[in-house]
């Protein structure tokens, strides 16, 4: 039954939204202490570029207002380096609603705001009050303006209308067509000159692009599951490469980094992997939320007393994850010194971030460094770079002895290179050391079409979950019975990964789950799911995926890294990606410049598709998943990847409409023997 409190608290929620911009200049709003705030951002602006940032702010407001927000625009720029307008962030709890409490005209705009909100839930953001969702800086919007504005248009957008999104900015809703995407998001979306590093401090402080890392801006982050999964797949992949057949991972160690938003699953999946996890993390804080969460299994401040259990659950063969409170350099030094052997060696720190907190210098305490951050931002930089030298020279010396060491798509040797560290092979070109996507996640999931397939119970009821779950993991059992050999290994670790993925604990926010899934899978789940929609078994479904998959992302430090061709720094495929979904079926799609490797480094799309049990789910999601995943697996064939011609080849074979360029092989002597 619904109490009187949930009555008012869903009144004020409905008429917050229909309202936007309020008609009355709201308090002042203090933050709370205990808030979790994001990093003051660079000094970056001229007098001339601050007063325009302000100006760009007040846009929002009647004219009566502009002198009392000016002064308080002004001094939170002055403070915080950005406008965040946190006075008008409205009053209700930000958390995933029932499509039904939503003041919405259509039912797809309500699964829209249902996403938003659960970006901003501040059990799943990492920096609620800055409307950031995670990685440090990854925004779902730049201001609360936006967020009040967006969520207006929702509440009146029809089923032939389109929102328009602008970097968080809502241009306006436009007459579309019921076929077409209720919303199209881009985010920062820069001419390719103006696309540094502190381009974005720049242009961001002005109010005119974000920063939405790969699904925080495209409203799809799920919290730290869908992480999870994707490192439980790379560990176990990986300990295939290093161990014998049969072989368990079992006292095997995985040392790594970071504990602060994504890379805080890192525990959890070496836990799944059953190996012996060891995650430095210079923040007490994060890594004692990580202990409290259960995300992690003990915490440890001391290096030898570090060592001593390390070295006790190799013997034992434990499985157990380990928080130390520290820096991981010393680790990787102190562990060389100690002669602990670490079978599988990575780093998930920011460092797309490097200069503003995503990665901390070694000898110098967490708030020295940050007191340097803010002070003397040129004395922080040398030390990071100092500190990369030095983390590299430990890896190596590992690495002599048999670790393997591949990077995890943070940006780790190419920051490292740009200080110089000893990481680059002998062509003087590419780096020593794989990144995950080349060795593993590359030729064992993405060209064969596997990737992180994402769903969310719009209901928001555990047992739809459930139900869900099961549905999933049957239609996975079926298929894998006629699955070729070379993906029934994949095939397998998903249908343990479903059937395991409630005791695992993993959700946080929304009703949400992940798998690694092909195109015949998505699409024959997302079926299945539409059937027991229209029989009244479950609510609607938000269906999508983390833009880190087959087509989404060109980027080629990372997911199109295993492109040989050199295509890798071309874009083609993730705008092609973007494009080809909006017409085929999805509810929104969005497409960003930066994600989890850095603003400048990367181009990524994604998108969000509800079903709602009706014929017309089903034509789109057949349509628009045959092709968001297939996009990527062409261009994978076309740069001659093996795996990726076998795959396409049998979609070919499955679907006659389909025809994909196939590449000829060229034999090696006949290009080895020219004179060039």
């Amino acid at each position: 039954m619904t109490t009187t409190m949930n009555v008012q608290e869903l009144t004020l929620l409905k008429e917050t939204i229909k309202q936007g911009i309020p008609s009355q200049l709201p308090p002042v709003r203090v933050y709370p202490a205990d808030a979790n705030r994001a990093p003051k951002r660079k000094d970056i602006l001229c007098a001339d570029e601050k007063q325009l940032a302000v100006r760009n702010a007040l846009r929002y407001f009647p004219k009566e207002w502009h002198q009392e927000l000016a002064g308080e625009f002004a001094q939170e720029l002055k403070d915080l380096g950005r406008i965040y307008m946190y006075r008008f962030k409205p009053n209700y709890a930000l958390k995933a609603r029932p499509l039904s409490d939503y003041p919405a005209q259509c039912t797809q705009a309500a699964a829209i705001m249902l996403m938003v909100d659960n970006n901003l839930d501040p059990a799943v953001a990492q920096h609620p009050q800055e409307l950031i969702t995670y990685g440090g800086n990854g925004a779902v919007f730049q201001n609360w303006a936006q967020y009040l504005l967006v969520m207006k248009y929702l509440s009146e957008m029809e089923n032939d209308q389109t929102l328009h999104i602008y970097s968080g900015h809502p241009m306006g809703l436009f007459p579309s067509s019921p076929d077409a995407p209720r919303v199209v998001v881009t985010n920062g979306m820069m001419i390719p000159n103006y696309s540094k590093p502190d381009d974005w401090e720049k242009f961001n402080a002005l109010g005119v692009t974000q920063y939405g890392q790969m699904t925080a801006g495209s409203f799809m982050y799920i919290g730290p599951q869908g992480i999870v999964h994707g490192t439980t797949i790379t560990l176990m992949n990986a300990f295939r490469k290093v161990l014998k057949k049969g072989e368990s991972a079992k006292g095997k160690v995985f040392l790594t980094s970071g504990l602060g938003g994504m890379s805080g699953a890192q525990p959890k999946a070496g836990n799944i992997a059953n190996c012996i996890t060891v995650c430095a993390e210079v923040n007490a804080n994060a890594a004692t939320k990580r202990h409290q969460q259960g995300w992690v299994d003990e915490l440890i401040d001391n290096m030898d007393e570090l060592v001593t259990r390390v070295k006790e659950a190799q013997k034992n063969e434990e499985v157990v994850s380990i928080a130390y409170i520290g820096n991981i350099v010393d680790v990787w030094e102190g562990f060389y010194e100690k002669d602990v052997f670490i079978q599988l060696g990575s780093d998930q720190t920011s460092l797309h971030n490097p200069w503003s907190g995503g990665y901390y210098p070694v000898d110098i305490s967490y708030e020295e460094s940050n007191r340097l951050i803010r002070e003397e931002p040129e004395v922080f930089k040398v030390k990071v770079q100092q500190t990369l030298k030095r983390h590299v020279d430990a890896i190596n010396k590992h690495t002599a002895k048999g670790t393997y060491f591949f990077d995890y798509g943070n940006a780790f040797l190419l920051e490292a290179s740009r200080a110089g560290g000893d990481v680059m092979a002998e062509n003087g070109i590419d780096f020593k050391y794989p990144s995950y996507v080349q060795d593993i996640l590359g030729p064992m999931c993405f060209d064969y079409g596997f990737g992180p397939f994402r769903w969310v119970c719009a209901s928001g009821k555990s047992e739809d979950l459930d139900k869900t779950d099961a549905i999933a993991a049957s239609v996975l059992e079926k298929i894998m019975q006629e699955s070729p050999e070379e993906i029934k290994q994949q095939m397998q670790d998903n249908i343990t990964w479903i059937k395991e993925a409630k005791q695992n604990n993993l959700v946080v926010g929304s009703q949400a789950r992940i798998l690694y899934a092909d195109a015949q899978g998505r699409m024959e789940i997302a079926k299945a799911f539409n059937d027991a929609i229209n029989r009244g078994e479950i609510g609607p479904i938000v269906l999508g995926r983390d833009h880190h998959d087959v087509s989404g992302t060109d980027s080629p430090y990372r997911e199109t890294s295993n492109i040989y061709d050199g295509s890798r720094f071309t874009a083609d495929m993730a705008i092609h990606n973007v494009i080809g979904d909006s017409f085929r079926g999805a509810t929104w799609v969005s497409i960003h410049n930066g994600g989890g490797v850095g603003w400048g480094e990367v181009t990524n799309g994604g998108f969000g598709m509800l079903l709602d049990g009706t014929d017309d789910a089903e034509r789109k999601l057949k349509s628009m998943l045959l092709f968001d995943v297939n996009n990527g697996i062409a261009r994978r064939s076309w740069a001659r990847n093996e795996e990726a011609n076998f795959a396409i080849k049998r979609e070919m074979a499955r679907t006659p409409k389909l025809k994909v360029t196939l590449a000829n092989r060229v034999d090696d002597d006949i290009i080895n023997n020219l004179s060039l």
